[in-house]
């Protein structure tokens, strides 16, 4: 009799990542996601990268809004207070995308 064929290695199974929320949204408003097992792609430093920008943004702008905001007409208040809630709609959106990315797998913000 011959000899019995071995069965198949099994192949490797890749870790589940969650999905990474991007510093940007779609064409129509919703929340753009990264699903990748590559942490440090094109996108993911892309994304990285927006952030930086979007986090130093508001930063200026925060000092530009403390220096203004004494004798500022009230145009120029709006327009400030728009781009405040920009920057800060902005910096929610990085805090939630890291609070996933160092979060264990499985476990739920609260």
């Amino acid at each position: 009799m011959g000899a019995e064929a071995e069965p198949p290695e099994p192949k490797a199974v890749q870790p589940w990542h969650e999905p990474r929320l991007l510093p940007w949204t779609s064409p129509e408003g919703k929340p753009s996601y990264l699903i990748t097992d590559d942490c440090g792609g094109r996108v993911s430093r892309l994304a990285d990268t927006a952030e930086d920008i979007q986090s130093g943004m508001g930063a200026q702008l925060l000092v530009h809004a403390h220096d203004i905001l004494p004798h500022a007409p009230q145009g120029e208040l709006r327009f400030l207070a728009e781009r405040l809630t920009e920057a800060l709609r902005d910096a929610l959106r990085i805090a939630e995308s890291r609070g996933q990315r160092r979060r264990p797998a499985g476990r739920s913000a609260l």
